[in-house]
């Protein structure tokens, strides 16, 4: 039997993309509300409480009106926004991190799922720390680079307007005041004791990301090499149907020595590199920001709460 899914927010970039995850699906029945009604409150209630699953893709305030509107217990809410992820009552939605972390995303009711940027960091710090690699007070600095998709319709419209500023044909750096919207739950989430420098940049491509970490190695508590760091993530993702870990210096994926932010672009795939010397080891982490970062996410979330194979409508 079909079960009920409604997306609040399906006609933003996450929504439209969740929607092309579905096609081809019949254990879905999707809940669609007409066009002028999708931001009348009474309407998107009843929407909600009908549903089995309903995914907020919306802005964090809107997201939270929309949780305060539940009142079927029955409902499973996945929420795309930054509005619960620092939350200790909502799931953290990366499976991958560690068996209690998909334990409580397939018996919750309630799934925040992370930011495009931390599931890039924190795919590589929370194992780090984890491990006992990375101190917890480690003073980590974070580069970035993303497509112009992640930053919403209207930026979208920017730059894909013919007639736009010059400046957005080159990468721009953001969030310069250190106050980007991802930094709690990157490190509440990984256990860091102090926030970590985030240096994010939009670029004039569509979509994809590279997150960068940089490590001395004579700052950790014992010298580890980029073999030592590259071992551990294979272990640690060894068993993931949508993270690789790549082969040192990632001779197995780079062009040339370069490494492109887009080649992932259209999957829910992940690829972690571990880079560099035996004093200085840069870990990058490959991803879409539209899938792995976003609607592939929430929607392997979907699968492992409905109990069904993590990678259904994914691959």
């Amino acid at each position: 039997m079909a079960v009920k899914v409604y997306i609040d927010g399906q006609e933003g970039t996450t929504g439209l993309k969740i929607l092309e995850r579905f096609e081809g699906r019949n254990d879905i029945e999707l809940m669609k509300i007409s066009e002028e009604k999708r931001k009348d409150t009474e309407e998107r209630r009843r929407f909600i409480n009908a549903s089995d699953y309903t995914f907020l893709c919306l802005p964090d305030a809107a997201a939270i009106e929309a949780v305060s509107l539940v009142e079927n217990d029955h409902v499973r809410i996945i929420d795309a926004s930054t509005a619960h992820r620092t939350n200790p009552e909502w799931a953290y939605g990366f499976p991958e991190l560690s068996a209690e972390h998909r334990a409580k995303i397939a018996g919750s009711k309630r799934v925040a799922v992370p930011g495009c940027y931390a599931s890039g960091f924190i795919s590589m710090a929370y194992p780090l720390v984890k491990s006992g690699i990375l101190p917890a007070d480690y003073p980590v600095t974070i580069h970035a680079v993303s497509g112009y998709s992640g930053a919403g319709k209207k930026a979208i419209a920017q730059y894909e307007d013919e007639n736009r500023d010059i400046s957005l044909d080159s990468p721009r750096q953001y969030a310069l005041a250190q106050n980007h919207k991802h930094i709690p739950e990157m490190q509440k989430i990984t256990g860091l004791a102090y926030p970590p420098m985030f240096n994010p940049m939009v670029c004039d491509y569509f979509s994809g990301m590279v997150v960068s970490m940089p490590i001395l190695t004579r700052l950790l508590p014992k010298k580890y090499t980029p073999a030592d760091v590259q071992k551990m993530f294979a272990e640690h993702y060894a068993d993931s149907n949508f993270i690789k870990v790549t082969e040192v210096n990632g001779a197995d994926v780079l062009s040339d020595g370069f490494i492109a932010a887009n080649t992932l672009s259209g999957t829910n795939n992940m690829e972690i590199i571990v880079c560099g010397n035996d004093d200085r080891i840069l870990v990058c982490s490959r991803l879409d920001n539209l899938g792995k970062g976003a609607s592939g996410a929430a929607v392997q979330c979907l699968n492992i709460m409905m109990g069904i194979d993590e990678t259904t409508g994914l691959k």
